[in-house]
């Protein structure tokens, strides 16, 4: 039951996430927050086996957006990337783990090109590929998708138990 209780936060801070990034452009830290230590909080009370690539997870995701965030600002002179993303990708990484940052950046990265070149295409606005873009909502619905498989035997212990 607490597991179900967990997820639907996870589901309901990350759907918040997507749409504040959509709409405003910006991460804010007192949602990223919560999603990072409600997903390390899960793995340590209720599946600790899970708990190493929990941490594994925030851990690589952090730096995996942190070092892009720097290499691009060295390389073009400006952000490419907020920090809001940074944290939203090690958030992401607490609750799906280590195993899963690679395959959430590439959905995400897939979702976001497929709809800005598709969006500049159609409606032969070009503008819209020199200005900057939320990820935010994109790297949410690359890790609801994912969701799909991390969470499924938690969800279904908790079934389980409720019948």
């Amino acid at each position: 039951m607490v597991s179900l209780l967990f997820i639907s936060l996870y589901y309901l801070l990350s759907l918040r996430l997507a749409w504040t990034d959509y709409k405003t452009g910006f991460l804010p830290d007192r949602l990223t927050c919560p999603l990072l230590w409600s997903g390390l909080a899960f793995y340590l009370f209720w599946r600790d086996e899970f708990l190493q690539a929990a941490v594994s997870g925030a851990i690589a995701g952090y730096l995996f957006f942190w070092t892009v965030y720097w290499v691009f600002r060295r390389w073009r002179g400006y952000e490419g990337l907020g920090f809001g993303d940074v944290k939203l990708l090690a958030a992401l990484g607490a609750w799906h783990g280590w195993q899963e940052i690679a395959a959430i950046v590439f959905l995400a990265a897939a979702g976001g090109l497929i709809t800005f070149i598709a969006g500049a295409t159609l409606f032969h606005r070009q503008e819209i590929l020199k200005t900057p873009q939320p990820f935010g909502p994109f790297l949410v619905a690359a890790g609801l998708i994912i969701s799909c498989r991390t969470f499924y035997a938690p969800v279904e212990q908790s079934i389980k138990t409720l019948l």
